[in-house]
Formats: structure tokens, C-alpha cells, sequence
């Protein structure tokens, strides 16, 4: 069983314009965190996750996932 956690880090950065360092200031972590978490090389713990849900106000559960997230306009748009 895999123990992979997605996540839409990068996306969520990317959205808001803010930077991998700005966004480890704010959650007290290195910057180089915050691009282990974003490749998938580093699993947040409970805390550092709801931390990261409090900074982009959203629910946990949107930027983390244990399936793939589908890709933006991957799926077909009925006319």
C-alpha cells in the first residue's frame, strides 16, 4: 500500500503569486520544505497540513489528497 500524499501546493503558490520562501516564513519551515512538499518527496505532518489549509483558507482537503489530483482540462467539455 502506498503511502503517497498529493498535494496542490504549487498551484494554490502559483494562484496567489506568492513565493516558496514567503509561503515557509509564514508556516515557520525552510523554504527548501515547502519544494520537497510541493515534488512529493516530503509528507507534512497533521499540523504543518492544517497550517497550510489556514494559510490559503481552504479545507485541508482540497490541497491534499491521497489520490491524484485530475489534471486542469482533462476532462471532456460537452458542448
Amino acid at each position: 500500500m502506498s503511502e503517497t500524499v498529493y498535494n496542490r501546493i504549487a498551484m494554490l503558490r502559483a494562484e496567489r503569486g506568492i513565493s516558496r520562501r514567503e509561503l515557509a516564513d509564514a508556516l515557520g519551515v525552510h523554504y527548501q520544505t515547502v519544494g520537497y512538499l510541493e515534488r512529493g518527496e516530503y509528507s507534512p505532518s497533521l499540523y504543518l497540513a492544517l497550517k497550510i489549509a489556514e494559510y490559503f483558507e481552504v479545507p485541508v482537503e482540497v490541497i491534499f489528497s491521497t489520490t491524484e489530483f485530475p489534471r486542469l482540462g482533462s476532462a471532456e467539455r460537452s458542448a
